[in-house]
C-alpha cells in the first residue's frame, strides 16, 4: 500500500507539471493528503474550484489524524478562501464555507436519474409471512457503523411483522427476528438492488461529521421510487419533504414510521411518486449541471 500510494503521488506531480494545459483545477478533498497547504497551492495556481460533499474540514481536527492539528488543522480553511469558487453539497457545509469565502454556491448530491429509476410493479407488492417488507440500506464499511442504530427498534417490530433488511456494501450486525440479507455493492447492481427495496433507511448519529452529510443514500432511494426513513440530522431534513418520507429522533420513531408504512401500501407508493418527483426537480444531474457549468465558466473568465 505504501508503494502504491507514493506513485499516486508522483504520478499527480507529474500531470500538474507536465501536462499544464488546463485552465482550471476542480479540488475534491485533498490535493496532497497529509501535504500543508503551500505545497498544494504550489501546483494548483490560483485559479481552482473547490468541490466538497462531506465535512472533510474535521479531519485534522478530531479523529485519528487530530494528532497532526497543529500543522494541518488549518489546512481545509485555507483552501476554500483561496479557491475562486466553492461549491458545497449541503447547507451546513454551505454555511461553513461562507466565512471564508464569498463565492460559494449550494450544489447537493445528484443522481443521473436516467440511470437511478424505478424498474418495479408496486401494485403486485403484498406484504404477508411469504413477502415481507424489504427495508433496504446501500453504504460502505466506513457507514455501516450506524447500522448499530437499528438494532433495537427492528428488532422489537421483527416480532411483529415479517422483515427483510437488504444491506448492501456493508456487514449488518445481528439483529434478531430479522432476517438479513447482505449483498456486495457494485455499480453495475446498485440500481437493480435498490429496487428490490420497499422503504429505504438512512440512520445516523448526531454529530459534527454527520450533520456536514449530502444524504445521497436518500437521493438514491427516492429516485428509484423508494419512500424513506431518515434520522433527523444535516442534509436529511432538507432532502426528505412529508410527503416522500419520514424523519426520526429516536428508536420508538423507527417502529412507527416502518410500521405505518407496511399497514399502507398506498403511502408507500404516494410517498414514492412523490420522492421521484422531488429528485427530478432538485437533485437530479440534469437539474443540477448547468449550475456548475456556470460556475467553470466563471472561474475561467477570472
Amino acid at each position: 500500500p505504501f508503494i502504491a500510494v507514493t506513485l499516486s503521488y508522483f504520478k499527480r506531480i507529474f500531470i500538474l507539471i507536465f501536462k499544464r494545459k488546463y485552465q482550471i483545477y476542480i479540488v475534491h478533498c485533498e490535493l496532497f493528503p497529509f501535504f500543508p497547504y503551500f505545497l498544494e497551492k504550489f501546483f494548483l495556481g490560483k485559479n481552482y474550484i473547490y468541490d466538497f460533499d462531506d465535512a472533510f474540514y474535521l479531519k485534522y481536527l478530531s479523529g485519528k489524524y487530530s494528532f497532526l492539528k497543529i500543522f494541518l488543522g488549518k489546512k481545509f480553511e485555507k483552501i476554500i478562501t483561496n479557491a475562486s469558487y466553492v461549491s458545497a453539497g449541503s447547507k451546513a457545509l454551505y454555511e461553513y464555507a461562507s466565512q471564508f469565502n464569498k463565492n460559494v454556491i449550494l450544489l447537493p448530491s445528484v443522481v443521473d436519474t436516467n440511470n437511478f429509476s424505478p424498474t418495479r410493479n408496486w401494485e403486485e407488492k403484498r406484504y404477508s409471512h411469504r413477502n415481507p417488507l424489504v427495508l433496504g440500506w446501500i453504504g460502505s464499511p466506513s457507514t455501516e457503523k450506524y447500522l448499530d442504530i437499528l438494532i433495537k427498534p427492528l428488532s422489537n417490530l421483527g416480532k411483529k411483522i415479517p422483515i427483510k433488511f437488504l444491506v448492501v456494501g456493508g456487514s449488518c450486525p445481528d439483529i434478531p427476528n430479522v432476517h438479513i440479507e447482505e449483498l456486495a455493492w457494485d455499480e453495475g447492481s446498485e440500481v437493480k438492488h435498490i429496487n428490490l427495496m420497499d422503504i429505504g433507511l438512512m440512520p445516523l448519529q448526531d454529530d459534527e461529521w454527520s450533520r456536514g452529510k449530502c444524504g445521497f443514500k436518500l437521493v438514491q432511494y427516492l429516485s428509484c421510487k423508494i419512500p424513506v426513513i431518515a434520522s433527523n440530522v444535516g442534509a436529511n431534513n432538507e432532502i426528505v419533504d412529508r410527503r416522500c418520507g419520514f424523519l426520526v429522533s429516536n428508536e420508538d420513531g423507527w417502529v412507527r414510521f416502518i410500521n405505518k408504512l407496511y399497514n399502507d401500501s398506498r403511502l408507500i407508493r404516494s410517498m414514492g411518486s412523490f420522492g421521484r418527483n422531488r429528485i427530478l426537480e432538485h437533485y437530479s444531474l440534469k437539474a443540477n449541471l448547468p449550475k456548475f457549468i456556470s460556475i467553470i465558466l466563471s472561474a475561467n473568465e477570472r
